[in-house]
């Protein structure tokens, strides 16, 4: 899996981020992410098959922990502009 992973980061590896957000609009490039990310996925399912933990439960409860660990009030970067 973690060969796929890095395969997939390198896809994006050296783009700048307007790159990255329009990696659709190349085919070629747009078909290696859906095929490294397949990759990722399918293992990761498999893990999830095989341990009996359910995938989308454990998201959901991962996404509640990290909205407490990490609260969008907190984030910089959500934070408004002080006026002038």
């Amino acid at each position: 899996m973690i060969v796929e992973a890095a395969e997939l980061v390198e896809i994006f590896q050296w783009q700048t981020e307007e790159e990255s957000n329009n990696v659709e609009a190349c085919p070629e490039q747009w078909g290696n992410v859906q095929d490294e990310l397949a990759d990722v996925m399918l293992y990761c399912l498999r893990i999830a098959q095989v341990t009996g933990v359910d995938p989308i439960e454990a998201m959901q409860q991962k996404l509640q922990k990290n909205a407490l660990k990490y609260p969008a009030s907190a984030n910089p970067a959500r934070r408004e502009p002080a006026p002038k």
